[in-house]
């Protein structure tokens, strides 16, 4: 495995002995690590740090493991990966079904904690192909992560097919999108798009919702420069 110092590992851990020992072993193996005591501690590190994965202890005083994985599954999508002394089947589906990416059973061998890291980091996307958090569209920024629209401090209303469609777009910017799959994504027709009226009803409602996107983004919507149309294809996001 290769590892360095630019990866940043977050332990979550009551016993401070166990921390110490992640935390000793990890550096040893290239990782920068940065400890927490309790969930609480945690919340404070991540408001302020960006981590390439978590290491978190289920069975903690006050919030556990699995509670803070659900909390923090609805804003961030940081791989974590849970430790706990219970090794049931149950727990484990609990544990995944919260939001963890992995699960190992204590007591563990280092090395396995080392491969199971290893796992998630390689199934993780690139960070400049798909996490970068703003695109620049001229004046105005997007929000990658929370699909807002801002125009320097002021936040500018899309509808909620607005912010669909862009999400989906910004997800895949500098690749053309067809608009069937569009269709499919934003749950307008399904499969319906391949033909048929329903199919071309569907096309055309895409096309009036890019024309609405492009008033609120464009310069000149007539000459579009950051939502382009790909002949006989669909639509491209292109940022600056």
């Amino acid at each position: 495995m290769t590892s360095t110092a630019d990866t940043h590992i977050l332990i979550v851990d009551d016993d401070e002995r166990i921390r110490s020992l992640l935390k000793r072993f990890l550096e040893k193996n290239g990782y920068f690590v940065t400890q927490a005591r309790d969930a609480q501690q945690a919340r404070r590190l991540l408001k302020g740090l960006e981590f390439d994965l978590i290491v978190l202890d289920v069975m903690m005083p006050g919030e556990d493991g699995m509670s803070l994985t659900r909390d923090l599954r609805k804003s961030i999508n940081t791989p974590i990966l849970l430790l706990t002394a219970k090794g049931e089947t149950e727990d484990r589906i609990s544990g995944l079904e919260s939001g963890a990416d992995d699960y190992l059973s204590k007591p563990f061998e280092p090395r396995e904690l080392l491969l199971r890291i290893a796992a998630i980091l390689r199934r993780m996307p690139t960070v400049e192909a798909t996490t970068q958090k703003f695109l620049s569209l001229g004046m105005l920024r997007y929000d990658t992560e929370k699909g807002e629209l801002w125009q320097g401090e002021t936040p500018l209303r899309l509808t909620g097919t607005e912010q669909a469609l862009l999400r989906r777009l910004a997800a895949s910017r500098g690749q053309p999108v067809s608009r069937t799959d569009l269709i499919e994504d934003l749950g307008r027709g399904g499969g319906a798009a391949a033909n048929g009226d329903e199919g071309e009803n569907s096309e055309r409602a895409i096309d009036v919702q890019i024309t609405r996107l492009r008033r609120k983004i464009e310069p000149d919507p007539r000459e579009p420069r950051f939502l382009q149309t790909v002949r006989g294809t669909g639509y491209m996001l292109v940022a600056d």
